[in-house]
């Protein structure tokens, strides 16, 4: 927050301010207040390890991959193959 709204509002009262201004910033603002608050392993996701989740399924369990545009799991399928 510019000058000395910075100091004057908490967290929280950011966030809501942060809405009425730019509806469009108001996650980044909210990972920050979790951060702030509880950590940042909560905003922080896992990283995909292909080998754990191999060991995880089964013929009844099976493995099935959600594409999303970017993502290519084709690496780590052929590096788990090898």
């Amino acid at each position: 927050m510019p000058g000395e709204w910075d100091k004057k509002l908490n967290s929280l009262q950011k966030i809501i301010l942060l809405k009425s201004i730019r509806a469009d910033k108001v996650t980044i603002g909210l990972q920050n207040y979790i951060c702030e608050q509880i950590g940042k392993k909560y905003v922080t996701p896992p990283t995909f390890r292909l080998d754990a989740c191999y060991r995880d399924s089964s013929n009844v369990t099976p493995l099935i991959f959600v594409l999303s545009p970017g993502s290519d799991p084709i690496a780590s399928f052929m590096g788990l193959v090898e």
